[in-house]
């Protein structure tokens, strides 16, 4: 199922971000005060942008770096003046484990 983080612009100017799988029946929470409470004293205006992602662990990951941007930040990554890739950093590499086949058990001893 796919996820989708999404970005609302609220009466205050301020920009919330959240995720759902249903970006517009979420909205539609927020606006109607039974959303989260950071929208039920700034009401939500309009959906700035949403984007769909693979799944809630990579919304969720992705909904982390988002709300750590600034208001203008998050509005230039609606506009598309930013991308999302470009907001989360990439992960850590893994480290390569190297494994050897032991040829034969015989050690001698």
């Amino acid at each position: 199922m796919a996820w989708f983080l999404y970005l609302l612009e609220c009466s205050d100017g301020s920009v919330y971000t959240g995720i759902a799988t249903d970006v517009e029946a979420r909205f539609e929470k927020h606006a109607s005060g039974a959303g989260a409470r950071y929208t039920r004293s700034r009401k939500p205006v309009r959906v700035l942008a949403s984007f769909e992602l693979a799944n809630r662990s990579s919304a969720s990951r992705a909904e982390y770096w988002v709300k750590r941007l600034s208001p203008d930040q998050k509005r230039a990554l609606a506009a598309g003046a930013r991308t999302l890739e470009s907001v989360i950093p990439l992960p850590e590499p893994q480290l390569a484990v190297r494994v050897e086949e032991v040829a034969g058990e015989d050690s001698g001893a």
